[in-house]
């Protein structure tokens, strides 16, 4: 696998040399396109020559070690080192989904359940939104149907790092296999007799688009205007402010309301329809990223769950990985660390294993 560097090398200096061109930055679309495989290769390029540096160092230190004796707990540290480096190196090198390097949007939507999905899905929120802090991302409300209990119908948030993360570490790739059907187990507010109830809310995370991405034609666009309806609210019920767009080749439908104007209800609106087409459009184009995206289920059935999360017994359990804890508590704070983990693993085993095949 490692033999693939030699190419990447020469790449990276080629890049560098590219961006340092006033005429790149002429065409917006190309110099991001260019820096973003320039930041990933800096990656490589990075760890390459910190395992080689790592490896010499380690030869150096069982020479003296050799002589002397005292260096050998030196040599099983930079062994050590060089390993990590190793493993860093190779996870870099496994070919990753085209949008691993974006900001996220992201759908939470009640299912089953009536107001308790709709109250499970506002955990839900919470849970992603408490992550999203401690990884030092923000969260922007994007749209908002609310419950009457004070939970969500749907709700849409986009997830933005600050600067550029490292490879790997960007929203969306950290949270895009919470995509699916999320089950839950315990006893609903509403429940008078303290019986455990089953059920679900549905998660969707698309990679968010720049402009630059996509092109979206405004005769492509069919744009209608009505009423805010929900609680609270002083424009609810009360302007035209609620925007509808419909994109007419594909047929994708996005509204928003969260907003007390209608252009900023349009502007949000645009962001999750060129988040949508360009997840369509990888979808189209790479079959792999198809396979995982069709694992994001759309329709919210009880029976098509990817994690459960059962309350009498503080139990997570994710049904793709076999991951299960007994702290739903800290989960469901923000402590969602491992359990992604979980996912990632078996995301990097899948495709090392295709790609050594």
């Amino acid at each position: 696998m490692f033999e693939a560097v030699e190419g990447m090398l020469a790449e990276h200096a080629d890049l560098e040399q590219r961006l340092a061109a006033p005429e790149t930055h002429a065409d917006a679309r190309l110099a991001k396109r260019l820096n973003s495989r320039y930041h990933a290769l800096s990656a490589i390029v990075t760890t390459w020559r910190d395992w080689q540096r790592l490896g010499e160092d380690v030869e150096a230190a069982r020479e003296l070690a050799a002589e002397d004796p005292a260096f050998a707990e030196e040599v099983t540290a930079l062994v050590e080192q060089r390993h990590t480096a190793e493993e860093r190196l190779r996870r870099l090198l496994v070919p990753r989904d085209p949008g691993d390097d974006k900001d996220a949007i992201l759908e939470v939507k009640s299912g089953e359940g009536g107001e308790e999905s709709a109250l499970f899905a506002g955990d839900l929120l919470r849970m992603y939104t408490r992550y999203a802090e401690a990884q030092g991302w923000k969260v922007e409300m994007l749209d908002a149907h609310e419950s009457d209990l004070g939970g969500y119908k749907s709700v849409t948030v986009a997830v933005k790092a600050k600067g550029t993360p490292a490879p790997g570490e960007a929203p969306y790739a950290q949270l895009k296999f919470e995509g699916g059907v999320h089950r839950v187990q315990r006893v609903p507010v509403t429940e008078s007799q303290g019986r455990v109830h089953t059920s679900a809310a549905g998660v969707l995370v698309l990679p968010e688009a720049e402009q630059v991405e996509v092109d979206v034609d405004d005769n492509d666009l069919r744009i209608d205007v009505f009423r805010s309806s929900g609680p609270g609210g002083q424009s609810v019920n009360t302007t035209d402010s609620a925007v509808r767009i419909t994109h007419v080749p594909t047929g994708i439908v996005v509204s928003c309301q969260n907003e007390k104007s209608q252009l900023q209800n349009k502007e949000q609106a645009m962001r999750i329809l060129r988040a949508r087409l360009l997840a369509a459009a990888q979808e189209a184009a790479d079959a792999e990223a198809s396979d995982a995206r069709r694992s994001q289920v759309r329709t919210v059935d009880r029976s098509e769950r990817i994690r459960t999360y059962n309350y009498p017994e503080n139990r997570i359990s994710d049904h793709r990985t076999g991951y299960k804890s007994y702290n739903l508590d800290q989960v469901l704070d923000g402590a969602l660390g491992p359990v992604i983990g979980s996912c990632l693993d078996a995301d990097f085993a899948a495709r090392l294993e295709a790609l050594e095949q």
